[in-house]
């Protein structure tokens, strides 16, 4: 299991490596270099979340000793994500608001209108991804906890009725003793002479 995270966090950092020289080249181009680039940039971004969605489940399935170390690595995997997600959207409107100086120096911007809608549109179908992502992932924590919180219960049920069966033993037990004990007094009176 350990070697499969290993694999995992690998190919995390090429994604990662890769997607940050591909936004450092977002701002100098355009047109459909800068479309195609931006897909490119967005398909990595997608692997590289999935490849930390498996590692999550991965690590889910460690032994406790060993997952805190895997867990703080995957949290810091996550603030780097969040970091190539803010500097690729960083680097779209720093395109976008030089594409707006052009426009307004050459006098027209339909050029920076569509681009800016362009823009927004992007960031909105970024944003409703990760929400489905959140949803996802709500969705399988909560029918996790749910069977876990089954498994509680019918364990408690379990001790529940071992606790009743116990007390109902230890019930007859002190009646057989209290029997025992009227049963030796009796025997006791009958051979001790009588003063």
């Amino acid at each position: 299991m350990a070697s499969l995270l290993d694999s995992y966090e690998h190919q995390f950092g090429g994604l990662t490596a890769e997607i940050t020289t591909k936004i450092a080249k977002i701002p100098n181009l355009s047109g459909s270099e800068k479309r195609s680039m931006i897909s490119s940039v967005e398909k990595n971004m997608d692997e590289a979340s999935e490849l930390l969605e498996q590692m999550d489940l991965e690590i889910r399935e460690i032994p406790s000793k060993d997952r805190q170390r895997f867990s703080n690595r995957l949290k810091s995997y996550q603030v780097e994500m969040t970091k190539l997600e803010k500097e690729f959207k960083r680097s779209r409107i720093a395109y976008s608001d030089l594409q707006h100086g052009r426009s307004e120096l050459l006098g027209g911007d339909d050029a920076s209108t569509s681009e800016d809608q362009r823009a927004r549109l992007l960031d909105n179908t970024e944003r409703l991804d990760r929400t489905s992502r959140r949803l996802e992932q709500g969705y399988a924590i909560a029918v996790e906890t749910e069977q876990l919180g089954a498994d509680i219960l019918d364990n408690l049920q379990d001790d529940r009725r071992k606790i009743e069966r116990a007390r109902d033993r230890l019930r007859e037990t002190d009646a057989d003793l209290g029997k025992s004990s009227r049963i030796l007094s009796g025997m006791m009176r009958r051979f001790l002479p009588s003063t």
